[in-house]
């Protein structure tokens, strides 16, 4: 067990001395991005699928809503 620190926010009942620095660090590849999910967030999508999945779907809205004529997304915003 080590000695806390009047500094230290990690409590002196909780013992590191086991750990191993970095034992996870390639789980992750280079190309992945975490994100923090609030609460009700992660009520709709519990998983990474369904987030990847609402999000190209997201993407994908977005897209035709850019190939509209202009016209049409001036109609669109007066809805």
């Amino acid at each position: 067990m080590r000695k806390a620190d009047k500094n230290d926010d990690i409590p002196a009942e909780i013992d590191f001395s086991g750990g191993v620095r970095g034992k996870h660090t390639n789980r992750f590849g280079a190309d992945t991005t975490l994100v923090l999910l609030e609460p009700d967030v992660c009520k709709t999508f519990p998983n990474a699928k369904a987030v990847n999945s609402a999000l190209r779907l997201l993407i994908k809205a977005a897209k035709s809503a850019q190939e509209l004529p202009k016209n049409a997304q001036d109609l669109a915003k007066a809805s």
